[in-house]
């Protein structure tokens, strides 16, 4: 082989490879971080269209729930809500016969839009009575959230028990206070 040929045949290799080496930096990897991110991104709006998909399956049983709560909300009138949850303690106290101590209700205006209706009781009863409480609150349609709930024996057989319970209840589009 001649020299010349041999030299050409070199400088064609080495520009060859640095040509790979340069497209493969300026052009391939680029483009394959660019294709990865849309693939990331096509993924992202698949799982978006199937969550939406799922939520226009269930909007009718997510419409009847909404429109259940808010029927089932305390009403704006502040008074009315707040003896409306007060009977249903008292209602519940007589269902678990449990002794209530104390009942220290709360307003609290988070927004223009709501208020929230804070309610701490205090009881003391068995073990039975106080489930039967805690059941009645829970399964009542009144719209009350349970905040805490502590029961504490008072006795060393555990047959007296105290319970603090605080729920809380919502209010929408609260009437304005003067």
């Amino acid at each position: 082989m001649n020299i010349n040929n041999r030299q050409q045949l070199l400088a064609f290799v080495a520009i060859s490879a640095v040509a790979l080496l340069a497209s493969d930096r300026f052009l391939n990897s680029p483009l394959t971080r660019v294709w990865k991110e849309r693939a990331g991104r096509v993924a992202e709006l698949k799982k978006s269209v199937a969550q939406g998909t799922r939520l226009l399956e269930h909007d009718q049983m997510i419409r009847n729930r909404w429109d259940g709560m808010r029927t089932n909300m305390l009403p704006a009138d502040v008074s009315t809500a707040e003896n409306e949850v007060l009977k249903a303690f008292d209602r519940w106290e007589q269902e678990s016969r449990i002794n209530v101590s104390s009942k220290k209700p709360q307003w609290k205006r988070n927004s223009d839009d709501y208020m929230t209706f804070e309610c701490r009781v205090d009881a003391t009863g068995t073990m039975p009575a106080l489930t039967r409480f805690l059941y009645e609150v829970e399964k009542d349609p009144l719209a009350l959230k349970v905040e805490s709930v502590e029961i504490v024996s008072r006795d060393n057989d555990g047959q007296q028990l105290s319970l603090a319970l605080q729920v809380s209840g919502l209010v929408l589009n609260p009437p304005s206070q003067p």
